[in-house]
């Protein structure tokens, strides 16, 4: 039998920290690591403007009919000038919607495996599923240094001499904003001398675009996308709904490829109908038709600018009440106020870790990354009780 062949696969950690958590009795236990938003209440909201478009989706659509492989091309068009800004030509780029910001990644990664590429640098470290998605499409995953963990900063150095290093056609991955899970994103010169570097050695950006408007606002977590895509000819875009919108389980993302010719945008385009036809044939609807309503209609645009105005302050406070404990222990949690973003990455190893789940119940990636929109009101605190505890308790 064909079957017998296969081998067990190992449970993902992430799954196997949420059931844990899930068993443990103990009612001031934090959770850090499911990478969603929660308010104080430890609550992921549906966002009301959200909710009013699907409302009006629900009075209005008459057909559930299929839409072709591009999905809704309106939600396509409306995430463009948030993505692009209003200066970057048309005739430039083709887009098209995808199952969530990782169908955006598999596709673009599929398109870049038949356009001959055969590697990607990847920073380390990084989101854990872009490894197994570039490699499953095929291409080489050359993982390379970009952060100062302890300072809390790109190492720009490391990475300049990974881009150095790297052969012309090879792709690069960078993250838009908010980098997970690090939270540590360049700043506006990094971002220049990056693009720079990726121009000078003609790599292919393939850019993950996945939090826009959690960091410093819409426009300016999208500067550094701008700066790379202005610098090269050729470059991916995979964008994510599923966090500025809420749309979680709803797998409402895109995908855009940029050429320096509209002959080759084109080609592009028929080859990205082509394999998403071949993947999903079409993509679910619900999720960008309710992003589209929201988009097109000027009310429920601002409202939804100030919900995710909540959601970024919320999460500039907790970092900042991180900071303010200061040295705790061995970690330094000041430099996190620099951070953007849902995540960051603390330098605990794993014995720690463990340490800090079975004595307080506080449950992290064995990575160190933790969600900060995990923490409630007073989670804080005890959080930083638990850091002056383990440096007592000398776990190493």
């Amino acid at each position: 039998m064909p079957f017998r062949s296969l081998v067990a696969q190992p449970a993902d950690s992430l799954l196997r920290l949420i059931g844990a958590f899930r068993a443990d009795p103990r009612a001031h236990k934090i959770d850090l690591g499911v990478g969603v938003f929660r308010d104080d209440h430890g609550h992921t909201p549906v966002m009301q403007a959200v909710k009013q478009a699907e409302m009006r989706l629900i009075a209005t659509q008459d057909s559930k009919a299929y839409l072709g492989p591009e999905g809704d091309k309106g939600f396509v068009a409306l995430l463009e000038p948030l993505v692009f800004g209003r200066g970057f030509p048309a005739e430039r780029r083709c887009g098209l919607q995808t199952p969530g910001g990782t169908g955006a990644l598999r596709l673009g990664a599929e398109l870049l495996a038949k356009a001959g590429v055969r590697r990607i640098l990847v920073g380390q470290p990084s989101w854990a599923n872009h490894a197994p998605v570039f490699a499953a499409a095929g291409i080489v995953v050359v993982p390379h240094a970009m952060f100062d963990m302890g300072a809390q900063r790109i190492d720009l150095p490391a990475l300049r001499a990974a881009i150095g290093q790297a052969e012309a056609g090879d792709a690069i991955l960078l993250h838009g904003c908010c980098h997970n899970p690090t939270g540590i994103d360049p700043t506006a010169e990094e971002w220049r001398a990056i693009a720079d570097a990726v121009a000078d050695s003609r790599l292919v950006p393939f850019i993950d675009l996945a939090y826009q408007g959690l960091g410093d606002g819409m426009e300016a977590d999208a500067a550094g996308t701008r700066m790379v895509l202005d610098a090269v000819p050729f470059a991916v875009v995979a964008y994510s709904c599923d966090k500025n919108f809420g749309l979680y389980r709803e797998r409402t993302g895109a995908l855009w490829a940029t050429t320096p010719e509209p002959q080759a945008r084109d080609i592009v385009l028929s080859n990205l109908l082509a394999l998403a036809r071949a993947n999903w044939s079409m993509p679910p609807d619900h999720g960008a038709a309710a992003v589209r309503i929201v988009l097109e209609n000027e009310q429920l645009a601002a409202d939804w600018r100030g919900e995710l105005d909540a959601l970024r302050t919320r999460l500039q406070g907790l970092r900042g009440e991180l900071a303010a404990l200061g040295q705790v222990g061995s970690v330094d949690l000041a430099p996190l106020a620099q951070g953007k973003g849902m995540f960051a990455t603390l330098p605990l190893t794993p014995a720690q870790i463990e340490w800090l789940r079975a004595t307080h119940g506080i449950y992290m990636a064995g990575s160190g990354r933790i969600n900060i929109a995990g923490f409630a009101p007073g989670d804080i605190a005890r959080f930083g009780e638990a850091l002056v505890d383990l440096g007592r308790a000398g776990i190493a």
